[in-house]
């Protein structure tokens, strides 16, 4: 029998319930699986713990997860806590520590759930959004000087590498190679951002020449999202 070792954490909000009810669901996946062991240990981090000990985590936290196979975890902010705080001291450290670059969310509608979008329905919206996880605006570069005076400043500073924005990209092509579609569409800001973001698009027009079987196109993020109101299909 295979154990597998995974790190509960439902932190704030809706994080238990929706961490509850994952739990249940692949609880009951391995039952009908009985060659496969789960085994949660759940930990307390988040608002609550943080109220308690001034960190969102222990200092070792960190350590304590690299002994598990897997990390399920909830979600993170709360109305009197800063979200820059909550988001900086639990959920980015495990993704940078960890070197979780791609934050992948599959969205489809389900039968039965009444869609937000008058013009879909279940098996007309079957996306999965790839993000890039550690760099750019998540990369924690910049600062502040001269706080509470006139001329206070703060800067915030989108880091984009090659390697980054490269492995992203092969992400993005290999999971729409996988798919029945093999359809992509690169989301940019390079109208506005003209150093990241033009790399940005040229790397993406790179590795698309590894996947000849992807159509893909690009398109700028504020007509994207009238594209996935407008033609969600």
């Amino acid at each position: 029998m295979k154990q597998i070792n995974i790190a509960s954490i439902p932190a704030d909000g809706i994080g238990p319930e929706v961490i509850s009810a994952g739990i249940e669901v692949v609880q009951a996946v391995c039952e009908r699986t009985p060659e496969l062991a789960l085994n949660f240990t759940h930990f307390d981090w988040g608002s609550d713990y943080y109220k308690k000990h001034d960190a969102m985590m222990p200092a070792d936290g960190l350590d304590t997860l690299k002994g598990f196979d897997a990390i399920f975890f909830g979600a993170v902010g709360a109305p009197d806590v800063p979200d820059h705080i909550t988001l900086w001291g639990l959920r980015l450290p495990i993704c940078q520590g960890f070197d979780q670059y791609a934050n992948v969310r599959p969205t489809k509608i389900i039968k039965g759930i009444d869609s937000p979008l008058r013009k879909a329905g279940p098996g007309d919206l079957d996306w999965v959004i790839v993000r890039e996880n550690s760099e750019g605006e998540y990369s924690g570069n910049g600062g502040r000087a001269h706080r509470g005076m006139p001329e206070e400043v703060g800067t915030e500073v989108a880091i984009f590498t090659r390697v980054g924005v490269t492995r992203i990209m092969r992400y993005a092509f290999g999971l729409a190679q996988s798919r029945p579609r093999k359809l992509l569409t690169v989301v940019t800001k390079s109208n506005a951002q003209r150093h990241g973001m033009v790399m940005w698009d040229e790397i993406a027009e790179e590795v698309s020449a590894e996947f000849p079987d992807v159509t893909w196109d690009k398109m700028l993020v504020d007509a994207m999202t009238v594209r996935m109101v407008m033609q969600p299909q």
